[in-house]
This record gives C-alpha cells, structure tokens and sequence, in this order.
C-alpha cells in the first residue's frame, strides 16, 4: 500500500509542522474549524450508535470515519499541531520561533473550539426540538457524560485530577499515532487503515479528547445538564489539554523524532566510513 520507512514520514511530519507555523491566520483558523466540526459530528454520530444499539464497540469501531475525513481533507486538530509543530522548531528550521508555535496552537484551539461548539448547538437544537421540549434519548446521553466527566473527577480530588491527566495523555498517544498514520502511505486505502486503528484504541478506551470534549460538553450544558462552565474548564478541558499535549509529543513526536531523524546523520556517516568489500 506505498508505505513509506519511517525516516521517510518523520521528515513529513516536520515539513508539516513547518508549513502550519508558516500558514495564514485565515487558513488556519478555517481549517481547524472544519476539523472540530467534523469531529463533532462525528462524536454526535458514535454516541448515537451506543444509544441505539446498546454496543459502545459499534460506535468506537464507526467513529474514526470522521477522524479520517478530516484529515484527507488537509484539516487540523489541535492534539495534531500539538505533536507536529515543536518538530519544526526542534529542527531548527529557519524562521520556525516559539512564538510561532504557540501562534499555532492558539489559532487552532479557537477554530477547533468554535467548529465543535457549532455542532453542538446544532445537536441540541435538533434533539430538543428547537429547545421547545427536553432532550431525546441521545442528547440525555451526552448531558449525562458531561455530568460523568466533569463531576465524577472532582469527587476524586487530585486523585481525579491525575487520572484526567494521565486519560488525557493516553489519548493523544493514540491520537497523534493517527495523525502519523496519514503520513505513513502515499495510497488513500493505506491512509485509512493506519488512520483508523490507534482512533478506534482511543475512543472505545473512553481516553479524553480535547477536541471531542469541546462538543460534548457545551452540548451537555445547553441541554441543561448539572455541571458549570468552571466545572468544564477546571474539571476536563484544562487538564485534557496539557495530557493531550504532553502525550502527543512525548510518545509520539519526539521519540518518532530522535530514533528516526536525530540519528539519521551518524548512520549515513557510518554507512559512509564503513570499507567496502572487495567482490
């Protein structure tokens, strides 16, 4: 399926954290608003599964379809820029700063957020029928999890707090894995087989999501469920956020990055100084 060795793709990965530190507000911000609102939809989709079917596996095996769709569609999540963008920088790529990371990172989080919560409205506006009623089985659903993932760490202190942290690094892990995924084969088929395994890990593990949590849980909260915003923020986004970014770039960016680009140098040294054998 045109595989690429992972020298091969770990070059890409920093090629494209160079072009997104480099690319213009307007871009940016419209392709990580595509990129929430899909996983959004997405989420919506998955939960609508389990509630239907009674069988989590069925919507943790169906939702990677909009994991995949965004990405052949050249969009960006913010658990994706987390890992590619400091490659740039560790490179040392000419013009690559700081600031431009953090630039970033800052412009896809508010596209991300503003996609996700776009869909979420929508959501709540259709299971409620336009807010006329309560919500239906599948928007009591998602209020549900909001309560469950926000409420249910603060009962546990910090405790609670480190399990969310550690859910949140365990899902980037995965995550960028799949990120990656999209560099690995140069074939559409292949794309999505590599894509879809480590989302598929991800979501039937109930791993936290940054970008997932910015729907569920403003869904919960327009569906009226029993948590704050600073229950929101405090409790899942905050923590999410950092695990996501400590996850994504510690398992999978810089250990990508120093086996397969740091040491490609002494190896074509080596490869270079080593006698050649007389036929």
């Amino acid at each position: 399926m045109s595989y690429l060795a992972p020298s091969e793709f770990v070059t890409k990965m920093v090629d494209a954290g160079e072009s997104k530190i480099f690319m213009s507000t307007r871009d940016t911000i419209i392709r990580a608003y595509m990129a929430g609102a899909i996983l959004a939809l997405a989420a919506w989709f998955a939960v609508t599964i389990n509630v239907n079917t009674g069988q989590p596996l069925v919507g943790a095996l169906l939702f990677p379809v909009g994991f995949v769709m965004l990405y052949l569609l050249g969009f960006d999540l913010l658990t994706g820029v987390f890992v590619l963008s400091p490659l740039a920088l560790i490179d040392k790529r000419p013009g690559v700063t700081l600031g431009g990371v953090l630039r970033n990172w800052g412009l896809v989080f508010v596209g991300n957020f503003a996609g996700a919560f776009t869909v979420a409205f929508m959501m709540a506006f259709v299971t409620t029928f336009g807010f006329t009623q309560g919500p239906d089985k599948v928007g009591a659903a998602i209020g549900n999890i909001g309560e469950g993932r926000t409420l249910g760490y603060a009962a546990h202190g910090a405790a609670g707090m480190a399990t969310l942290f550690l859910r949140g690094m365990l899902c980037n892990w995965m995550v960028s894995t799949g990120v990656v995924g999209a560099m690995i084969s140069t074939s559409v088929p292949g794309k999505v087989i590599a894509m879809w395994m480590p989302i598929l890990v991800f979501f039937y593990m109930v791993f936290e999501h940054s970008v997932v949590n910015m729907f569920l849980f403003p869904s919960g909260l327009l569906l009226g469920a029993k948590f704050s915003i600073m229950d929101y923020l405090i409790w899942n986004e905050i923590p999410t956020v950092l695990g996501n970014l400590v996850g994504g770039l510690a398992f999978t960016g810089m250990t990508l990055y120093a086996t397969h680009v740091m040491t490609l140098p002494k190896r074509q040294a080596a490869k270079a100084a080593k006698p050649r054998v007389a036929a």
